[in-house]
C-alpha cells in the first residue's frame, strides 16, 4: 500500500486536533453532573411561612392583638395577618358567605353554632367568658346609678342579633326594665365609643371593653353575674392553614393564652 503523502498526513492531523478541541469544548459546555455547582454549605436555608386568618369578636381586640403577637413569637414560620374584628353575627354571616378564614372566635355560642350548622366547622371549644357593665361617659352627666336609669337617659345598645345586644336583651328583661335605645349598633366597639364621645348618656358594654379607658366609666348592674357570655373558638374545617389554626386555638386554651385573656378581664370558661 502506497504511504501517505506529506500534504494528506497534515491535513489528516489537523482533523484530529480540531476534533480533540471540540470535544473539550462541549464537555466544558454540556452541563453534565460534573459541571453542576454543589449549593455552598453556609448558604441560607429557605424557610416556609403559613399565614393565618382569624375572626374574632370585637370585644377580644386587646387580648388577642397581644394573644397573635406572643403567638407569633413562640411559633416561627407562622403569620398571623390582621385580625379582622366585628359582631360575632356580622362575622359568622361572612364565614357562612365563604370567607377565607381559618380560626373564628365568637362572643357566643349561638353566633358559633350558626357555622357548625352549615358544615363549616366541628368542636369548637370555650375559651373565655364576659359579662356585661353599665358604660357612661367620664362624670356621669347623665346621672346614671342603676340600671333602671337607662329607660330615662340617651342609651345606646347592640343589636339583638349581636351577643352583647342578646345579653342587654336578658338583662334588662329580668329586671323588668324596658329601654327605647337611641340606636342599636353592630358591634360592642360602636356602642362604647357613642357613650366615650358623649353622644349617649348610657350603654351596656362587655366589663373588659371598659378596662383601662378614661373616657368612660362604668359600675356593675343587679343581675349581670346571670347573664354570663361563653365565648368559643374553632378552627374552620376548610382551613388553609390547617395546623397553624389548631395551634394557635390550643395556644388560647393553654397556660399563656389564659394568663393574656385574664390580664384583660376575661373569666374563666
Amino acid at each position: 500500500m502506497a504511504s501517505l503523502s506529506t500534504r494528506t498526513r497534515t491535513r489528516f492531523g489537523a482533523l484530529v486536533i480540531a476534533s480533540g478541541l471540540a470535544a473539550a469544548l462541549v464537555g466544558c459546555a454540556g452541563g453534565g453532573p460534573a459541571a453542576e455547582t454543589a449549593p455552598a454549605e453556609d448558604q441560607p436555608v429557605e424557610t416556609r411561612t403559613e399565614t393565618l386568618t382569624v375572626y374574632a369578636a370585637a370585644s377580644l381586640k386587646a387580648a388577642f392583638d397581644e394573644a397573635a403577637e406572643a403567638f407569633e413569637a413562640e411559633n416561627a414560620g407562622i403569620d398571623v395577618l390582621p385580625i379582622t374584628y366585628d359582631g360575632s353575627s356580622t362575622l359568622a354571616t361572612q364565614i357562612i358567605e365563604g370567607a377565607p378564614v381559618d380560626v373564628f372566635a365568637s362572643a357566643d355560642e349561638r353566633n358559633m353554632q350558626k357555622v357548625v350548622d352549615e358544615g363549616l366547622a366541628s368542636g369548637p371549644a370555650a375559651f373565655a367568658t364576659n359579662t356585661l357593665v353599665v358604660a357612661v361617659p367620664a362624670g356621669n352627666p347623665g346621672r346614671v346609678e342603676t340600671l333602671a336609669d337607662l329607660a330615662r337617659v340617651t342609651t345606646v345598645l347592640c343589636a339583638p342579633e349581636v351577643p352583647c345586644g342578646g345579653a342587654s336583651e336578658r338583662l334588662l328583661a329580668a329586671a323588668g326594665v324596658e329601654v327605647t335605645p337611641a340606636s342599636l349598633e353592630q358591634n360592642v366597639t360602636a356602642v362604647l365609643a357613642k357613650v366615650s364621645a358623649n353622644e349617649a348618656d348610657a350603654g351596656l358594654v362587655y366589663a373588659t371593653d371598659v378596662q383601662g379607658d378614661d373616657t368612660v366609666e362604668s359600675f356593675v348592674p343587679e343581675g349581670a353575674d346571670q347573664v354570663v357570655n361563653v365565648y368559643p373558638v374553632v378552627a374552620l374545617d376548610d382551613a388553609a392553614s390547617p395546623d397553624a389554626a389548631k395551634a394557635f386555638v390550643a395556644f388560647l386554651l393553654g397556660e399563656q393564652g389564659q394568663a393574656i385573656l385574664a390580664k384583660h378581664g376575661f373569666g374563666k370558661a
